[in-house]
């Protein structure tokens, strides 16, 4: 709690900061500087209405998310003029800084939005000395229903997904929100269950899944959520391992926030793969990357992850593996014996830019060396 505490003070000054330096900066166009006396007025109602048309329209932390992209790029650009003019000995008469600042803002703003709203699959292929002939599997995580699309759009999504012809559907947590209406949520799960795979498809919770606001707000609870799920035949995993057709063990686990935000407790990896046979191919589905010691130690051979988005915002992508909260950000990693691989999502929570990675699902084809 004490650190998301900092984290909130840092991004409010960090925004108050951002905001004061735009103000400034906007101030020194051409246009407010025939108003010396009321420069900084104009370039605060451009700059705080700019930020409240994002507040109001879109959601006030996108606003924060603008609002720091715009300042860094102009400090950038206002530092990289600088030089230019150092260097040719003659400072500019307009302000060719400002103007480059606002483009490429624009630009790096609109191609984030971009990247979170268009879904590509993300390939991988890992090998194995166990016994599997291949397996095809597809994962996605985060695909928070109604906040980049609704059922009607996540159908869209998983007919690409069949594209794929699976062996197997994994959905690693995350799948709906706080936001999501009980018939949103309802058409996507029936959705999902019209996928024809050989072995199924199979859910884990994620921290959204569980809601932090309460069954009320939304019109459905996780328990509705997981009968909804049974009934349309995906199967919930809630730290359990099931064999599937002799040949390989999926482990689905709980989400760590069962211990981590509400004071209960889910089984450890030692614990469930204990009376498992270690001769046979184990998969973990596990909504957040935080356990990666564990997972390694148990000798598992392959462990799939969202939670992290990809880090979401460059430069600030890898925070999560800094401070400790998450093992690893985005994409491949392996320890020892296990292969970890962790998505950005289909979609997002808050945050309507990826600036830093894709939106995409995972296509994971496991092979015997």
């Amino acid at each position: 709690m004490k650190m998301w505490m900092m984290i909130m003070y840092v991004t409010l000054a960090v925004t108050g900061g951002s905001l004061l330096y735009l103000i400034n900066r906007v101030g020194k166009f051409s246009v407010f500087q025939k108003r010396k006396k009321g420069k900084n007025v104009f370039g605060a109602v451009v700059v705080l209405g700019a930020f409240a048309l994002v507040g109001v329209t879109v959601n006030f932390i996108n606003a924060i998310v603008c609002a720091v992209y715009f300042a860094m790029i102009w400090f950038v650009s206002d530092l990289i003029f600088s030089l230019i003019a150092k260097i040719r000995r003659k400072p500019f008469e307009k302000n060719y800084a400002g103007a480059v600042a606002v483009f490429a803002a624009v630009a790096v703003l609109s191609a984030g939005w971009y990247w979170n709203h268009s879904v590509r699959p993300a390939f991988y292929t890992v090998e194995t000395d166990k016994k599997i002939d291949n397996l095809k599997i597809v994962m996605f995580a985060d695909s928070h229903i109604g906040t980049t699309f609704h059922s009607d759009g996540f159908e869209r999504h998983v007919a690409a997904m069949q594209a794929q012809n699976p062996d197997m559907v994994i959905v690693a947590g995350d799948f709906v929100d706080d936001d999501t209406t009980r018939e949103d949520m309802i058409a996507a799960v029936k959705a999902l269950g019209k996928m024809e795979t050989a072995y199924g498809v199979y859910f884990v919770s994620g921290n959204h899944d569980k809601g932090y606001y309460g069954a009320r707000r939304r019109g459905f609870g996780e328990r509705d959520l997981e009968a909804e799920l049974e009934k349309n035949g995906v199967k919930v995993l809630k730290d359990e391992a099931v064999l599937i057709d002799g040949r390989f063990y999926l482990i689905g686990r709980k989400d760590f926030s069962v211990e981590k935000e509400r004071g209960g407790r889910r089984k450890s990896m030692k614990e469930l793969t204990a009376s498992l046979k270690p001769d046979k191919l184990m998969v973990v589905a596990d909504h957040q990357p935080a356990d990666y010691q564990n997972q390694a130690a148990a000798k598992v051979d392959l462990v799939l992850s969202g939670h992290t988005h990809g880090g979401q915002l460059f430069p600030f992508n890898r925070v999560g593996k800094w401070i400790g909260a998450n093992d690893n950000v985005y994409g491949l990693e392996k320890r020892g014996d296990t292969d970890f691989i962790v998505t950005s999502g289909l979609s997002d929570w808050a945050i309507k830019f990826k600036t830093g990675c894709r939106s995409e699902y995972v296509v994971v084809e496991v092979k015997q060396k």
